[in-house]
């Protein structure tokens, strides 16, 4: 009687253990198995590459410029440079420019030396002090004749450098979401194509990446200097034309293959 109740009990465990075992391998172990072998990169994959790009029109315009004052008198050159950057940006200011666009990029003091051959030594014979401005002008299509008006300002008021302008959009991202969807959209129809004409389907994607070229930034001056050349005036500096910009997106994807 024992005996029956030991081998009834014993198959009954064993039954259980079986059934907990298969449950564990459905459950646990088949998607383990699985998901390792979605991670291990297939022998056979695709890569293509594609270019998607849209075209823009510039709505903002940056440019610098530049005092540059010499002379033996440290206290007279660094009164003479802040009052003529004072003025200019109280004029920019005045032109409708917010405080917020016109920025300080450089203020720079450095020694002038003098070599005296009898006596083999260098002198300090006076200071050169360099300031700097940047300056960015929005809404470019009401205020592009308004940057001509202060480029062919600024020379008359003392500054005697300027960088050239350049003109590029305030968000491109925007723009470039559009660039983007375009070279996926592109990158697929070639993968597809590509697939057909080898007779062979398309997978899932494995890997895809981005790079991007834009915007390409367009200089109206490249630099012009006043201080130590020939009198130069750009009372009518030539007419600013911004044209359009490209912004372009790169991609780069790759497909297992079926």
């Amino acid at each position: 009687m024992d005996s029956t109740k030991s081998k009834f009990y014993f198959w009954v465990l064993l039954d259980v253990l079986v059934a907990a075992l298969i449950v564990n391998v459905v459950f646990f172990v088949m998607p383990a198995v699985n998901h390792f072998g979605e991670s291990l990169y297939p022998v056979r994959n695709l890569n293509v590459s594609a270019e998607g790009k849209t075209t823009v029109k510039p709505d903002i315009a940056q440019f610098s410029f530049s005092v540059i004052t010499e002379g033996a008198d440290l206290e007279k050159i660094t009164s003479d440079n802040n009052k003529r950057i004072a003025e200019v940006v109280k004029y920019i200011k005045g032109e409708g420019i917010s405080a917020d666009d016109i920025k300080t990029t450089q203020y720079n003091l450095q020694p002038k030396y003098q070599y005296i051959e009898s006596q083999k030594k260098s002198y300090i014979s006076g200071y050169e002090l360099t300031q700097s401005v940047f300056v960015k002008v929005r809404e470019l299509d009401k205020n592009l004749g308004k940057i001509s008006t202060i480029l062919g300002s600024l020379p008359e008021m003392g500054i005697n450098q300027i960088s050239g302008v350049s003109f590029t959009v305030d968000d491109p991202e925007e723009f470039m979401v559009k660039a983007r969807e375009e070279a996926f959209r592109k990158a697929h129809e070639k993968a597809t194509a590509i697939a057909k004409a080898n007779g062979i389907s398309l997978g899932r994607v494995l890997n895809a990446s981005e790079f991007q070229n834009g915007p390409i930034y367009y200089g109206a001056y490249d630099k012009a200097g006043f201080g130590g050349a020939p009198a130069m005036s750009l009372s009518v500096p030539a007419p600013l034309e911004p044209g359009t910009q490209e912004i372009v997106v790169n991609v780069n994807v790759t497909y297992a293959l079926r």
